[in-house]
Formats: structure tokens, C-alpha cells, sequence
């Protein structure tokens, strides 16, 4: 295997992941073809659905009118656009000023852009640890994700995971500045970029720690050793400082809007937790999970969907023991551990779990390297039945209870 420090130049667009891209864009086009012909069959506008419902309508509503709308509900929960992060409402106005669209048409531009740059930095990822065939393949389960579609709406989702796939590839390859700047734009995108600063800090200290003691630290491609995280060259003190100024830059994105809540709002460092408790978000450690799956099995229709629940999670945390066990390298370890922990863990509405946990693409990672191995007829096969699933799934979601 060739180590990470001999395969630093950026990717280019071309071979392996001009092939990931192309088959990453025919998935996404097949679930909006899809979307569109059960929207029409129901009467409604794929297009509104897609750009207009949801968490979509408040981040546009930012972009428009900025910071300070809120809804009261009747039962005295306050609802605060400020609980949305702002890189997404920037960029819609920063569009919507420069072009003919419209808030929710600038959202979605950003929305089908960043997932084809985030489909990228998967792959760049993949192929950096485990080579481009699973590079290729982590791209495609990516795409056919049941709640895929995601990736295509004026959510943050895509924009969120293409910075934390950039900058864990930036992080890999030793581009300690490049990694920093785009945690720093992740954390100004969601919440959970506070995994990829902790990434970032984790690859940081790690480093420190290694070249103190000159032992490598080092990942596995399935049964076969892969390459170390950072790249093998001499420390010397501007190495030192990059990676210093780095780990300042990465947590300066969500800290900065985080005490700019606070101060807004006049509570302090903790006001952003006010305005999520609004929205009855916060993190239990899974207690309200773990309640809410319990009470499936109060009758036994509803007790099928808790045995699927716990089917899930079960495989979630499954396929991030196999990246422990596969020792992926350390910072994608700690990424994918956050997002998971995060999301599975936090009180927020359970329908949204699986898309909080659509950016931790290194779980993805094992399923990439079995797929890598089988005969291509073998695998393209599979995906294309889950491609076809997962695009019925999505039109079916969103033309119904939709990501909440």
C-alpha cells in the first residue's frame, strides 16, 4: 500500500472519480425523476417540496429578512431561526443578489453543488484510505441512502458534508490550514461541525504525540496496513504553527456564532442552548430515544417499527465498530464517532435521527470495501435495486411526513 504522505496532490476530476460523480449524479437524478412523478400523480410541485417545506423555508426566511423571527406555539414553545446556523442563509442571499434566482431556487443550487463537491471529498477520502474502487463504491451508497434525497433540498445537509469531507481529506493529507478554514465554514454550517473540529484537534495532538515519540500511527485497508493520517515529513516549527493555527481556526466558526446568540439574546454562552431547548433539542445521551423505541412496543403494530428502530441503531453502531477494528485512520474515527454519538444521542424530533446521520460517511466506509470486492456485475446490481428503493422511498417521504 502506498502511504498517504506519497499521495497528497489533490484528486483531480477525472478516471476513478469522474466515474463516482457520474454514477453519484444518475442515483440523485433517478430520486428526483421519481419524486417528481409521485408529486405529480398527488398533485403537488416536486419543486416546492424540494425547496420550500421544512427546515428549508426558515433557512430561506434568514436569508431574506436575517435573524430574530420566531413562532410561538400553543403550548408556549418558542421556535427561533436563530437555532439555524448561517453559511447556508449566506450563500442564498450572496446567490439571490448576483442572480436571477430566488431565495429558495439559490438554496437549491448551493443544495445540488455541495452534494456534488461532498460526493467528491467522499470519494477523496475512500480512495486516499482504501483505494479508488472503494472510493467509487462509498460514493454510491452514499447516494442511495434511504434518506438520499435529502441531498438534493435547500438543506445544509450537503454543504455540511462536503466542508467536513474536504477538510477531513485536508486533515489526512497534512493541509493542516486548508483542514482548519473549512471546519471553521462547517461550523458555521451545523451544529455537528463541532465533529469535524474535534477531528481536526484529534489529528492535531495525535501528530504532536507521534512525532514526539516516533511511533506511527496507522490504519488498516481490511486485512492489509493503510497508510498513516499525516503525511511522513520532518516537524519543524512552520509545520508546528500550521498545525496550531489550524486547530485555532477549526472551532472559531461555531464558537463565534454560538456567543453570538448569546449575546443577541442576552443569556450568554449558554443562549444557544435556550433557543434549541425551544425547539425541544438538546442532548440526553439517548434517554428520550431510547423512551420514545420503548413505547413501540405498546401494541403490536407499532412494536414491528421497534424492532426496526433497534435494528438500525444496532447496525449504526455495528458498522462504527468495524471502522474501530478496521483502524480507520484516527481523525475519521473520531468524525464518524461525534456525528453518531450526536445524532443518536440528542433529544430532537426522531423521524430527523437518519438524516442527522447522513453526513458520518465513514460508516459507509466498510460497506465500500465488501462491495469493492465482488464481481462488478455483483455490485452494480445490488445498488442499483437499493438505487431504485431508496428513489421510491424518497418520493414516498417527502410527499408525506417529509425531514423534519
Amino acid at each position: 500500500m502506498t502511504d498517504l504522505a506519497t499521495r497528497v496532490a489533490p484528486p483531480r476530476l477525472k478516471g476513478a472519480a469522474a466515474k463516482a460523480l457520474l454514477g453519484y449524479a444518475a442515483v440523485r437524478a433517478l430520486g428526483l425523476l421519481a419524486l417528481a412523478l409521485w408529486s405529480a400523480a398527488r398533485d403537488k410541485s416536486a419543486y416546492t417540496l424540494l425547496t420550500a417545506r421544512w427546515d428549508s423555508v426558515w433557512y430561506t426566511r434568514v436569508a431574506e429578512l436575517g435573524y430574530g423571527y420566531e413562532v410561538r406555539l400553543p403550548n408556549g414553545d418558542i421556535h427561533s431561526n436563530l437555532a439555524f446556523f448561517p453559511l447556508l442563509p449566506w450563500l442564498e442571499r450572496l446567490l439571490h443578489a448576483t442572480t436571477p434566482l430566488s431565495y429558495a431556487g439559490a438554496g437549491f443550487l448551493v443544495a445540488v453543488l455541495a452534494s456534488l463537491a461532498a460526493a467528491w471529498g467522499v470519494f477523496a477520502v475512500a480512495d486516499l484510505v482504501y483505494g479508488p474502487r472503494a472510493g467509487l463504491y462509498a460514493v454510491l451508497l452514499w447516494a442511495v441512502l434511504p434518506v438520499g434525497i435529502v441531498q438534493s433540498m435547500a438543506y445544509s445537509e450537503s454543504l455540511f458534508t462536503a466542508l467536513a469531507a474536504w477538510s477531513l481529506y485536508a486533515v489526512l493529507t497534512g493541509r493542516w490550514l486548508t483542514s482548519g478554514t473549512l471546519a471553521l465554514l462547517a461550523g458555521l454550517t451545523r451544529p455537528v461541525g463541532l465533529a469535524v473540529v474535534a477531528a481536526v484537534w484529534a489529528a492535531g495532538i495525535a501528530t504532536f504525540v507521534r512525532h514526539r515519540s516516533a511511533a506511527p500511527i496507522d490504519g488498516a485497508r481490511g486485512q492489509e496496513r493503510a497508510p498513516s493520517f499525516a503525511p511522513g515529513t520532518p516537524e519543524n516549527g512552520a509545520s508546528v504553527r500550521r498545525r496550531a493555527l489550524a486547530m485555532l481556526l477549526a472551532p472559531l466558526g461555531a464558537a463565534g456564532y454560538v456567543l453570538w446568540v448569546g449575546h443577541r439574546t442576552g443569556e450568554g454562552p449558554l443562549g444557544y442552548l435556550d433557543v434549541q431547548a425551544g425547539w425541544r433539542n438538546g442532548f440526553d445521551g439517548g434517554w428520550a430515544f431510547a423512551r420514545f423505541i420503548a413505547a413501540k412496543f405498546t401494541s403490536f403494530p407499532s412494536a414491528l417499527a421497534g424492532v426496526g428502530l433497534i435494528a438500525g441503531v444496532a447496525l449504526v453502531v455495528w458498522l462504527y465498530l468495524v471502522c474501530v477494528r478496521q483502524r480507520q485512520p484516527l481523525p475519521l474515527l473520531v468524525y464518524a464517532g461525534v456525528v453518531t454519538a450526536l445524532a443518536l444521542c440528542a433529544s430532537s424530533y426522531f423521524g430527523s435521527k437518519p438524516r442527522l446521520l447522513m453526513p458520518a460517511f465513514p460508516l459507509l466506509l466498510p460497506l465500500a470495501l465488501a462491495l469493492a470486492r465482488l464481481r462488478t456485475t455483483r455490485s452494480v446490481l445490488m445498488l442499483g435495486a437499493v438505487a431504485v428503493g431508496s428513489a421510491v422511498y424518497g418520493a414516498f417521504w417527502l410527499n408525506g411526513s417529509g425531514p423534519p
